[in-house]
């Protein structure tokens, strides 16, 4: 299934529609997924007996910031809410302040909590059954930024200068309290209608000016349409749907920080650097090739981040483009280093360092990474138990990365299996996104309405980002399979 895809439970309105299922109907096959790959969203009882006696009693740092007016934007159901902002003016530039939650507070090195966190890795997002790194008790209340608490974190500060660049970047322990908590719907439409806070004005004059540097340095972001689950009234269905604005802004801000933290960690000569290899030159030779057959001009001379800002996915033969350059986006992954630094330390899409650093609640990586730069920062040694761990960190990240993957396709597979299975024998107006290498009378189309994403196969090759009619020949609920054939 194409990258695209998110594992996100939306509250809609009470018309559920004709492609829609029952909640407690795909609940037992998630059920049956997690008992597939051995998870669960239940904790062994010593976890969470020692998840409950630290938000009990944290250990919570001197420093006071509260006085700072920090809010959270998230979508509207997160609970496990890892970071905060504030952002104002100073001088011709800005100053971004951003709390990310300290989880030193209540995870001590070697309990029950640690090793469990290593063990799982990352939260799996399924839906409404979410398997999180750490315990509620930790990661939906003491230890997130819910507004009006005062919480432990890790405050960034960082000088943003009039063009958008980070010009210096801090880190230190102290006690914050959110204003409020936002979602992204509600920020964007008061920006629409002119009522947002001055804050947010201020994201996104500082959003805009970084998606400018990003350009400039020649990153990328491909601007794929995301699939989610939405709830409505207890049923199920699939949409499409696009990144608001403000998420982009956002995650500008996210992306700022992880760069402030890599420039720490490799000025240091020791840290957690999320990576990617530079695109192999074959592939982008074939993406070439791919954008000549859906008729869409890239001259030789534009380089492939340049090319894929071009692209609107509105347009079918341009959707079916940016789906295919995800295949330069392949290979990323972590490298741990003290001494000396790895050989490939770069992330190419980002055309810079970059570590994770702002979603610690939901990513182990983020936690050790976190730690090292406000060691740093401090001119503290970084800890022992976090030097430990980092040969063996990029290994465990993969494996809960691969683990992660499966999780949400096979829940997406299974939502739509039953959204399709009422239908099977009927045809559907679709685009062919993508063929197989091996056997380009076989691929992926993505149908509109519903909202699907799944194979499809025919007698001769696929048309690639063309309009095609598609008949519903497979949808398994049991095997989560889905199948169209070309008509």
């Amino acid at each position: 299934m194409a990258s695209s895809r998110v594992i996100t439970v939306r509250s809609s309105g009470p018309d559920s529609g004709s492609d829609s299922v029952s909640g407690d109907t795909l609940r037992d096959g998630i059920a049956a997924i997690q008992k597939e790959m051995g998870v669960s969203a239940e904790f062994p009882a010593e976890v969470e007996e020692v998840a409950a006696a630290a938000a009990a009693s944290p250990r919570l740092p001197e420093k006071d910031l509260t006085d700072l007016p920090f809010v959270t934007v998230d979508p509207e159901s997160a609970m496990d809410l890892d970071q905060a902002m504030f952002l104002e003016r100073s001088g011709d530039g800005y100053v971004v302040h951003y709390a990310i939650a300290d989880l030193s507070a209540f995870i001590t090195p070697g309990d029950a909590v640690d090793i469990e966190a290593n063990r799982r890795g990352e939260t799996l997002y399924g839906a409404d059954s979410k398997v999180p790194l750490h315990p509620k008790a930790i990661s939906e209340d003491a230890g997130s930024l819910l507004p009006d608490q005062v919480r432990p974190a890790l405050v960034w500060r960082i000088q943003v200068d009039a063009q958008g660049e980070g010009a210096d970047a801090t880190v230190e322990r102290a006690l914050v309290r959110s204003r409020a908590k936002l979602s992204y719907d509600a920020v964007q439409a008061d920006l629409d209608a002119g009522t947002a806070d001055e804050m947010f004005t201020i994201l996104r004059e500082v959003g805009e000016l970084r998606l400018e540097r990003e350009a400039a340095r020649g990153g990328v972001s491909l601007p794929l349409p995301e699939q989610e689950i939405a709830d409505e009234d207890g049923t199920w269905r699939l949409e499409f749907r696009r990144m608001l604005p403000v998420e982009s802004w956002n995650a500008q801000i996210s992306l700022l920080t992880g760069f402030a933290a890599a420039s720490l960690m490799v000025y240091a000569r020791v840290g957690l650097l999320r990576t990617l290899p530079p695109p192999d030159p074959r592939d982008v030779k074939r993406l070439h090739r791919t954008a000549r057959a859906l008729k869409i001009d890239w001259p030789a001379e534009l380089l492939y981040p340049d090319f894929i800002r071009s692209l609107d996915v509105s347009k079918a033969n341009h959707a079916a483009m940016v789906v295919a350059c995800t295949r330069l986006l392949r290979g990323s992954g972590y490298v741990g280093f003290n001494g000396e630094l790895p050989d490939q330390a770069q992330h190419s899409a980002l055309a810079s360092e970059y570590a994770h650093v702002t979603a610690p609640l939901r990513r182990l990586v983020d936690r050790y990474a976190l730690e090292i730069c406000v060691a740093l920062c401090a001119g503290d040694e970084v800890p022992d138990w976090v030097l430990a761990r980092l040969p063996e960190l990029p290994d465990t990240m993969r494996e809960s990365g691969r683990r992660a993957n499966q999780y949400e396709n096979a829940i997406l597979n299974l939502v739509e299996a039953a959204v399709l299975a009422p239908r099977l024998g009927e045809s559907f107006a679709g685009v062919v996104v993508e063929t197989d290498e091996k056997d380009d009378r076989r691929g992926e189309v993505t149908i509109e309405d519903p909202a699907i994403e799944a194979h499809v196969s025919g007698t001769a090759p696929l048309p690639v980002g063309e309009q095609v009619t598609v008949r519903l020949t497979t949808a398994d609920v049991t095997t989560r399979k889905v199948e169209f054939t070309l008509e």
